[in-house]
């Protein structure tokens, strides 16, 4: 089983799918992004543009997802930004019609909710509990290009062709994991996590996937 976690950047998919994953047994994270920033950096700086647009990611994702849903015994949890139908039906359409079992949610939540987690994520999460200093200004400029295309994000995710959508203003990511489960038909270890270590554990992941191109 593949579970395809889409919402727009900032919205919760990398967090979700690790705690998942955590609480997953035999479970894998396979990021379709790693691929693209891959190809991106291929190019010279001033043909970098989006890599959803190549054809090569929209293939090597299929393939390697394939590959990866034929040979490893556990579920599958791909965390990655798909707004556009032609790209939504050559990657997730794609895997279905070669008979895969793909399970796709959206993570949604209000405009102001995803420019907090925005401010929050990465370095900017980490001060936050270390300091007690949000970092508001400096956040939102290091994800300037999350924030561009937020509306538009928001907007495509809201269609019908991109459902299951899950609204994520007022859960955590731990309940945003148990309700994906749910709905999966999966069973998670249960949460035993006080709230400190899980703030920390994110502020964690946040930093790991920090994006520098």
């Amino acid at each position: 089983m593949l579970l395809w976690i889409n919402g727009p950047f900032g919205g919760g998919k990398t967090q979700t799918a690790h705690e998942i994953q955590r609480r997953l047994p035999g479970s894998v994270i396979c990021d379709p992004e790693h691929a693209g920033f891959g190809l991106r950096r291929m190019l010279p700086p001033e043909l970098r543009g989006d890599f959803q647009d190549l054809a090569s990611w929209r293939q090597g994702v299929v393939e390697v997802l394939g590959l990866a849903l034929a040979k490893h015994e556990g579920v599958v949890i791909a965390p990655m930004t798909v707004t556009e139908p032609d790209a939504f039906a050559e990657t997730v359409g794609r895997l279905r019609e070669l008979g895969h079992d793909v399970r796709h949610f959206t993570l949604l939540a209000e405009r102001e909710t995803v420019l907090r987690r925005l401010r929050e994520r990465g370095f900017g999460h980490l001060l936050q509990y270390v300091t007690g200093k949000t970092g508001e200004n400096a956040g939102l400029r290091r994800e300037s290009w999350a924030v561009r295309q937020l509306d538009h994000c928001l907007e495509r995710l809201r269609e019908p062709e991109f459902a299951e959508h899950l609204w994520t203003d007022h859960t955590t990511v731990p309940k945003t994991a148990d309700r994906i489960a749910v709905l999966a038909g999966l069973t998670l270890r249960p949460n035993t996590e006080g709230p400190l270590r899980t703030r920390l554990r994110q502020a964690g992941v946040g930093v790991r996937h920090i994006r520098f191109d």
